[in-house]
């Protein structure tokens, strides 16, 4: 094994142990990380309020207080009206028994039916169980000698002090993780760019432009979700709130405040927070008129805020795969409780910004991220590869819908046939998955070019939209290249032959008069060429090895046809046009082109200095062999 092997094994084994590390450190220590995150949660969502004090002219310590005053004041106010809502329907709970034992009726099947005798059936056998076990556990009392089992009575506070811890001592906790909230958002909030200052001075002088792209960036994201989920949320429970109240549910304000909070929990918050107002209308009620009211106002909340706001505001990406938020749901729940799944969307959204900037860590962004993993190209190819030609076009009508023609075929279907040739030429591809991809692309190709010709489509405007379009003598409804005789000939294989049509497809709707060769026979191909007496030669090579094929093409071209203008398209090419120019040699080729574009690009700029036969003498006076125009790096 080498040892860069041997390198790569152990850092994977390292970030391993150190994963499992931090995983146990959340764990053992979530009485203190769990008020720490909240209060970095609370200080980004109330962040801007402080700034708009600040922008007031109220200075940064007294701006913090008062928004924490303010905020803990709503909180606190919120929650002992909640407290009291929850424990009169404690009280009251018995008077809906009536109610829920007609709904209970109501829903009982008739007596003789089939499901009635199974579930009598069951009742018997589950009394006979518990008579055995009952019976069992009476022959082990008995064997016991007879001694007594002690019986422990709790004893019921004698004074005020006792009064005090009993009610007061359950909630030590939830009092202790409050003061440690509040106290370390103070802090935060106070001395914010002394934390920042010191994240940065920690992570080293050598990483000043990581470090900072990173908290800019983590900032910003979460700034912008925490506050507009705020925003969303409140609005959410406000509307459910109200609308619980004009269907006269009884304690409407606890079913909005609810509904608010248990939207913070992925997926299920929503549906549980809707269960509660349900089944109160169901106890209070003695139809079913307000409780199916109640979940028709929940669904018609949830489809609007869902599909139609949130999109709207949050855009089409939010930073986490919707696979993500339920299984980082999941782990932060185990890990800290309720307050973990409360928080399981802020905190995994730190992990993806980890992932972006730490590169031992760039998997987090990969498994948790919501950003294509495959660029678009590779995608198209990937599903040519495992014989889906459904998936893959798919993937191609999907771009066709925003890109044109050209630009698909420059950005996703000649990156893809690139792909193909160094896999083929690595001998990574059998002979029939070669074959698949080979001819799946030439029906795609061939099925743009007929549906172009049905509509009738004018590819003008896209083709050219990046160039500086020229009049032509005919005015304006001719098209600069109208005319032109073009021959396109593959360099070496059936990839060449491929991008070969896609550019004869793109010049004929710019009225071009094109020659498309196959890639065989190639016997009498200069021959071909010499007898269609062409204006411009388009030699189509795909890299990785086709520029050898296509200089000696060039130069075969050139000794029959020494007055013929060739272009050779390196497509896509790495390096862009100057490497690809090197690669070629200065003298096989009048230019060198990477993309379709450029091609077009070129013609183009350059129309009124190509020799066309039946056109004769141009219109300032030069002849065949004047001066070459130069566009670019390129000449003709």
């Amino acid at each position: 094994m080498s040892p860069s092997s041997d390198a790569t094994a152990s850092s994977r084994i390292l970030t391993l142990i150190a994963i499992v590390v931090v995983i146990v450190g959340l764990y053992f220590g979530r009485q203190v990380l769990i008020p720490l995150a909240l209060a970095v949660v609370l200080a980004f969502l109330l962040a801007p309020v402080v700034g708009w004090l600040q922008k007031c002219r109220l200075g940064r310590v007294p701006a913090v207080l008062v928004v924490l005053a303010l905020a803990f004041a709503l909180v606190s106010s919120l929650g002992w009206i909640v407290a009291g809502q929850l424990m009169d329907i404690v009280d009251q709970f018995p008077s809906y028994r009536s109610s829920i034992h007609d709904k209970i009726q109501s829903l009982r099947v008739p007596d003789g039916g089939r499901f009635r005798n199974a579930s009598n059936t069951v009742n018997e056998l589950s009394n006979e169980l518990t008579a055995a076990s009952q019976s069992a556990a009476d022959k082990k009392a008995a064997k016991s000698n007879g001694r007594p089992i002690p019986v422990q009575v709790a004893q019921p506070p004698s004074n005020a002090p006792q009064y005090i811890r009993a009610v007061i001592g359950p909630l030590t906790g939830v009092f202790e993780t409050t003061a440690m909230v509040i106290v370390f958002t103070l802090f935060m909030m106070i001395k914010r760019e002394d934390l920042r200052n010191r994240l940065i001075r920690l992570a080293g002088q050598g990483q000043l432009t990581l470090v900072t792209q990173a908290l800019d960036d983590g900032s910003r994201r979460l700034s912008r979700y925490l506050l507009l989920q705020f925003v969303v949320n409140t609005a959410y429970g406000v509307i459910f709130g109200l609308g619980a109240y004009w269907i006269g549910i009884p304690h409407a304000l606890l079913w909005g405040v609810f509904a608010s909070l248990l939207r913070f929990v992925p997926y299920v918050g929503t549906a549980i927070a809707a269960l509660f107002p349900v089944a109160m209308a169901l106890a209070v009620f003695p139809g079913w008129h307000q409780a199916a009211l109640t979940f028709g106002l929940f669904l018609l909340l949830e489809i609007v805020v869902a599909n139609i706001i949130e999109p709207w505001l949050y855009g089409s990406h939010t930073g986490i795969s919707s696979l993500a938020i339920l299984v980082a749901g999941v782990f932060w729940a185990i890990l800290w409780g309720p307050v973990g799944l409360i928080l399981s969307t802020p905190l995994t959204v730190c992990l993806i910004l980890m992932g972006r900037y730490i590169p031992q860590l760039s998997f987090l962004e990969i498994l948790l991220g919501d950003e294509p993993v495959l660029p678009v190209e590779a995608h198209f190819y990937q599903r040519l590869l495992a014989l889906d030609q459904d998936e893959a076009r798919d993937i191609a009508e999907a771009n066709l819908k925003e890109k044109s023609v050209r630009c698909f075929y420059d950005s996703v279907l000649i990156p893809a046939l690139t792909l193909a040739e160094q896999d083929r030429h690595l001998n990574l591809l059998e002979g029939t998955t070669t074959d698949f991809v080979t001819q799946n692309t030439r029906n795609l190709i061939e099925e743009i070019g007929e549906r172009s010709s049905q509509n009738n489509e004018d590819d003008n405007g896209d083709v050219l939209s990046n160039t500086d379009e020229q009049a032509s003598d005919a005015g304006a409804e001719r098209s600069p290249l109208s005319g032109l005789r073009v021959v396109c000939i593959p360099a070496a294989d059936e990839a060449d032959e491929l991008v070969a049509i896609m550019t004869a497809q793109l010049l004929q709707h710019l009225g071009c008069e094109v020659l498309q060769l196959p890639v065989s026979p190639r016997a009498n191909l200069v021959t071909e060429v010499a007898s269609y007496a062409p204006d411009i030669a388009i030699v189509s090579a795909l890299p990785p090895f086709a520029a050898g094929h296509a200089r000696s093409l060039c130069k075969r071209l050139r000794q029959r046809q020494p007055n013929l203008k060739i272009i050779v398209g390196l497509w896509n090419f790495e390096g862009g046009v100057p490497t690809a120019q090197s690669r070629i040699g200065p003298d096989a080729a009048h230019a060198v082109l990477t993309s379709l574009q450029q091609v077009i690009t070129f013609l183009t700029q350059t129309r009124g200095v190509i020799n066309i036969k039946h056109n004769g003498p141009q219109e300032d006076g030069r002849q065949e062999n004047d001066q070459p125009l130069e566009v670019g790096s390129a000449t003709i």
